[in-house]
């Protein structure tokens, strides 16, 4: 194998087991390229693992993200182009990953920062002698959304979509286990959906309601009010670093969130400093639907991260909610959940503004 996949703890490589049982070994020598490594240091939830408000029980990074939605979409199709656009679909991810959309005005989309993937993969020597020897052009593999079973709109079921909630869940909030992700997974196939695409769904309806019901509960922390002022702090500290120059929006593509931590924890700007520690040792956000005077006070929308997948009923595929009254209150529940329209922390900080 490689030193990457050797690497893996048990529970790591029996969830890949589950997503494909042969593990594609050609896959490797991509996985182990410096800048799909880079990654390792990246975290899946957006700098809350640095945080007291939350208490992850592992850390699920960006590579082995990267590497579970490969492994789905080599799973489903064989194909190395769609597998690799798969791994590829993240290269570009920024240190902190969304914040720095949020830094960028993108909190509701959070697509901002996928403008560097063709640049960074026609730039890595390693990568594109790779792909020559595969006889794969640059094309073929830098944009995922052009393949519907590794990228689609939400709400529609992906193979990114299907990874990052499967191991969210399964490692960060213990949401549901092995052979729970194991059930759903097996009854997966290739539907039709209703614009006659191509589009990951469930061959049983039941399945397909249990499921709805589990993800839902997950997504429902990717735009509440934790996630959001966390992700925010994150995005208005680094925007100060870079103001003052301790930082560059380069450096967001190459270093680890741990780097740029220790440039925070080390900067010579004591406002800058101070804030960053106050922020690691605040156990609540708080919650106002009108501003808060003399406290950090922030008021943005998240993007509202939710699936409702296509089940296989009758001889044709629908969207659960269609054939399922449980099904669509739910859906209708999490679109209505109510989030505070000013959230914030317990002390003052104003990010430096050029």
């Amino acid at each position: 194998m490689s030193k990457y996949y050797d690497n893996l703890n048990k529970l790591r490589k029996e969830y890949f087991n589950v997503l494909s049982p042969v593990f594609p070994e050609w896959l490797l020598d991509y996985i182990d390229t410096p800048e799909i490594q880079r990654l390792s240091g990246i975290s899946m939830v957006c700098g809350t693992d640095y945080s007291k408000i939350y208490n992850y029980k592992a850390f699920n990074s960006t590579l082995d993200h990267s590497v579970g939605v490969a492994l789905i979409i080599w799973n489903f199709t064989k194909n190395k182009k769609q597998t690799l656009a798969g791994l590829f679909h993240d290269i570009a991810t920024p240190t902190f990953k969304h914040c720095i959309d949020f830094m960028n005005g993108d909190s509701e989309h959070q697509e901002s920062t996928e403008e560097r993937t063709e640049e960074i993969i026609k730039n890595s020597k390693t990568i594109m002698n790779l792909l020559n020897r595969d006889g794969i052009m640059l094309k073929e593999v830098s944009d995922y959304h052009i393949y519907p079973i590794a990228d689609n709109d939400t709400p529609r079921l992906s193979a990114d979509r299907f990874e990052y909630n499967f191991s969210n869940g399964l490692f960060l909030y213990n949401a549901w286990n092995l052979d729970e992700i194991l059930k759903y997974y097996n009854d997966i196939t290739v539907l039709k959906n209703e614009d006659g695409v191509e589009e990951l769904g469930f061959k049983t309806p039941q399945i397909c309601k249990e499921y709805l019901h589990a993800v839902l509960n997950i997504c429902a922390n990717y735009d509440d009010d934790n996630m959001r002022t966390v992700m925010q702090f994150f995005a208005d500290i680094v925007k100060s670093m870079n103001v003052k120059g301790y930082i560059t929006v380069d450096d967001l593509y190459e270093l680890s969130e741990e780097d740029v931590i220790n440039k925070i924890l080390n900067c010579n700007d004591t406002y800058i400093r101070e804030s960053f520690n106050k922020f690691q040792n605040a156990t609540s956000v708080y919650g106002s639907e009108m501003p808060v005077n003399n406290k950090y006070c922030i008021s943005v929308k998240g993007k509202k991260r939710y699936i409702v997948p296509l089940t296989y009923n009758d001889g044709k595929a629908y969207r659960i909610n269609q054939i399922d009254e449980t099904a669509q209150n739910e859906v209708q529940n999490y679109m209505n959940l109510k989030r505070n329209k000013y959230t914030g922390f317990d002390f003052e900080f104003k990010p430096y503004c050029f």
